[in-house]
């Protein structure tokens, strides 16, 4: 059988990477390669890559003829992924139609249940399951088969939803092979990193981990990964970045892990390898800073590390650690930005406005830290973010923020509050603040950072308007943004 997997075309993620330097997404050149590996005919089309139309697409689709026919997805780009598995049914009704990705972990009944065009569901880790979906289909009777495929959701001869029981976690990681890039067209992606001065430079995204032993009340990664990090050998990782530097001369690494320092000792041993080694290359990671201590900043800053994120959340105690569960101190962020700052890279904490019963004063304790942090730190903020299967949306639904019979496969439902030219298409969480406090957080965000342009953002947003719902909402952001914009030219703010 052929499976033929999409990158859908469009949407959130592909605007972020539109400026001629795309991430490869892992995820499925993992699948692809497994599946190569077991002998199936698999081919990967990353559709915005190759700015493929929707006409295109469905030509592809027409003359290659797959049997299997998935797509990749987050909860931000949903919508693209059901309307080219929507799409592929229309050309051919006889393909078997598999939706994967973050939002498939968490949504797979729901989107069974909207979605007749889908008849799979990959929930979690979709390596093994796989190639165990395509054995299922070759042998005959399909669904019968189907239904001994751990980590699945699918809908039966008669319709009705099936959802079988959860696939194992992988253990231990190193049983999936490297991933072979040259499935997805690595470098037509011409990933690159900015590494101050050096420039832009060839880069290579990888993991080394999943899970994260974490909780926070609005993170997705606990229930598609777990709570326990599995971790490839040191061995493995060299090997992968060692091939990156033979098959496509990269000078950077982008490390995806969760949370990097998960394992202090490891991590000392991995950059005592590249310092060993003399790796000339620079790399990112995403860290906590409850685990983060001097001496190994300083490790890892002496083994390449240039760029460091790590999240803050919050400025109000109360708020991070009872409502998001992030048992992180502000003097342990004062540090971490203290040391970046000797060691001369540059922190990135981040920052989310809007959560469960945060007040105007709370919410005035992140704008004044991220004031504070300005003037040496690239800080990143956004408005919580809703994900399905997570504690937040529980919270949310609890809260009626997600009304009643809200769904996550319909576009344009009016009872909730969206930004995706901002924000990507997924349902913000406004609870105690109103939309004018939301507002002008993130112009006092922007003015202390200085580096988004506000006029580009609203020229996208009007482009994205759903409903007449939508510009009372615009309206106010506007006025907020002159009014801050005069506070600040008269010397105010």
């Amino acid at each position: 059988m052929k499976f033929m997997i999409f990158v859908p075309p469009g949407g959130y993620f592909a605007e972020r990477w539109s400026k001629g330097s795309f991430m490869p997404p892992l995820g499925i050149i993992y699948i692809g390669t497994i599946l190569k590996n077991s002998g199936i005919d698999v081919e990967l089309v990353p559709a915005e890559l190759l700015n493929l139309s929707w006409k295109e697409i469905a030509r592809k689709i027409e003359t290659d003829k797959p049997d299997i026919l998935g797509a990749t997805s987050t909860t931000e780009n949903r919508f693209q992924a059901f309307k080219l598995l929507k799409l592929a049914k229309k050309v051919n009704p006889r393909v078997w139609t598999v939706f994967g990705g973050p939002h498939a972990s968490m949504a797979a009944k729901d989107t069974l249940e909207h979605i007749k065009e889908i008849d799979i569901v990959v929930r979690n880790e979709g390596e093994i399951t796989s190639v165990e979906i395509v054995k299922a289909l070759e042998d005959g009777d399909s669904y019968y088969n189907l239904r001994k495929v751990l980590g699945i959701s699918f809908r039966d001869e008669d319709g009705a939803v099936i959802e079988n029981p959860r696939r194992p976690y992988i253990k231990p990681l190193d049983l999936i092979p490297i991933p072979d890039r040259k499935l997805i067209g690595f470098r037509e992606y011409n990933f690159r990193m900015d590494i101050p001065g050096k420039g832009k430079v060839p880069a290579l995204n990888l993991m080394t981990s999943r899970g994260c032993p974490f909780n926070c009340n609005f993170c997705a990664t606990p229930v598609n990964w777990g709570r326990t990090v599995r971790m490839h050998s040191l061995e493995r990782v060299t090997q992968e970045i060692e091939l990156g530097m033979k098959d496509y001369g990269i000078k950077a690494v982008w490390f995806y892990d969760d949370t990097f320092d998960a394992n202090r000792k490891r991590l000392e041993k991995l950059c005592d390898t590249f310092i060993e080694r003399k790796y000339d290359i620079n790399w990112y990671a995403e860290v906590r800073v409850d685990i983060l201590t001097k001496p190994l900043l300083e490790k890892m800053v002496k083994s390449g590390l240039y760029y460091l994120s790590f999240g803050v959340e919050a400025g109000s105690e109360r708020v991070r650690k009872e409502i998001i569960r992030k048992n992180v101190d502000i003097e342990q962020v004062r540090n971490a930005i203290k040391w970046a700052r000797e060691f001369g890279i540059t922190p990135n904490p981040f920052f989310i406005f809007s959560h469960p019963t945060e007040t105007w004063k709370e919410a005035q304790e992140t704008i004044k830290l991220i004031e504070e942090f300005s003037p040496y730190s690239d800080i990143s903020v956004s408005i919580l973010h809703i994900y399905p299967g997570t504690d937040l949306e529980k919270t949310a639904r609890e809260l009626r923020i997600l009304p009643e019979k809200f769904t996550w496969t319909k576009k344009r439902d009016p009872r909730i509050i969206t930004l995706p030219a901002a924000q990507g298409d997924v349902p913000l969480l406004k609870h105690l603040l109103s939309w004018s406090q939301i507002s002008e957080l993130i112009f006092r965000w922007n003015l202390a950072q200085k580096k988004v342009s506000i006029w580009k953002k609203a020229i996208a947003a009007i482009k994205n308007i759903r409903s007449w719902k939508d510009i009372p909402r615009y309206i106010i952001m506007l006025f907020v943004y002159l009014k801050l914009k005069i506070k600040k030219a008269l010397g105010w703010i």
